[in-house]
């Protein structure tokens, strides 16, 4: 599951922005996001599309408004997502959100394995949930959030061989658009987005600690899947 990611100020984020009718707002920048960060997001609202500042958590304690630690849920599984006990359930139906991203890590599992993953030439749009939380006594409120995951394809054998993030088609205007109307309830039209595939050509460098993102070895690319529009 994807478990760290960064956004660095470059000429792929800036077009990603562009490409989802960002023109104001102060993306969030760092170089090292981990689970309870803040991170930014883009979602639709009445008055459009915006950029917002979450914590990457989508459970938070209603009174104090930080992650409930308790359970996991940085990261929303695809088959959880029309299960109505699932804390997905609601948001997957009318607050989808997407998380701009440079690239993101991956590990084994065996606490010694890591990989940078990056889209060639492109900014990341992962697909993601979030929840609006506010406090009843205090007024106070505050956003959470988390990336959707899907099962693995063959090429992430030894990457991450259970899940993959969703990373959304930015080049589909009409589904992008739907994605983040949060009148749009129809998830059938989604569908296609939650089966496994390398739509855009990844790379994937190894590195030592994830915190540090230092590669110690060379680069490969895993090309976009054969079914791949």
């Amino acid at each position: 599951m994807c478990g760290r990611f960064n956004v660095i100020d470059s000429p792929e984020v800036q077009v990603l922005l562009r490409h989802l009718g960002i023109v104001g707002g102060q993306l969030r920048f760092t170089p090292d996001a981990a689970p309870g960060a803040l991170i930014s997001i883009v979602h639709g609202s009445d008055e459009g599309v915006v950029l917002t500042d979450a914590i990457w958590w989508l459970l938070l304690d209603p009174q104090t408004l930080k992650p409930n630690y308790k359970y996991a849920s940085f990261n929303t599984r695809w088959d959880k997502l029309h299960s109505k006990q699932s804390l997905g359930y609601a948001p997957y139906r009318q607050r989808r959100c997407i998380i701009p991203a440079s690239a993101f890590v991956e590990g084994l599992g065996d606490k010694k394995t890591y990989h940078k993953i990056e889209l060639q030439d492109e900014a990341i749009a992962f697909g993601g949930l979030y929840t609006h939380y506010v406090n009843k006594h205090t007024g106070e409120s505050a956003y959470a959030a988390s990336i959707i995951t899907l099962g693995a394809l063959p090429q992430w054998q030894t990457i991450h061989p259970k899940s993959m993030p969703l990373m959304l088609p930015v080049e589909d205007k009409k589904i992008m658009d739907a994605w983040l109307d949060p009148h749009d309830h129809d998830v059938t039209q989604f569908e296609a987005l939650l089966q496994p595939e390398v739509r855009s050509t990844q790379v994937v460098t190894p590195i030592g600690k994830p915190s540090k993102w230092d590669a110690i070895g060379p680069s490969w690319a895993i090309p976009p899947s054969a079914n791949a529009d």
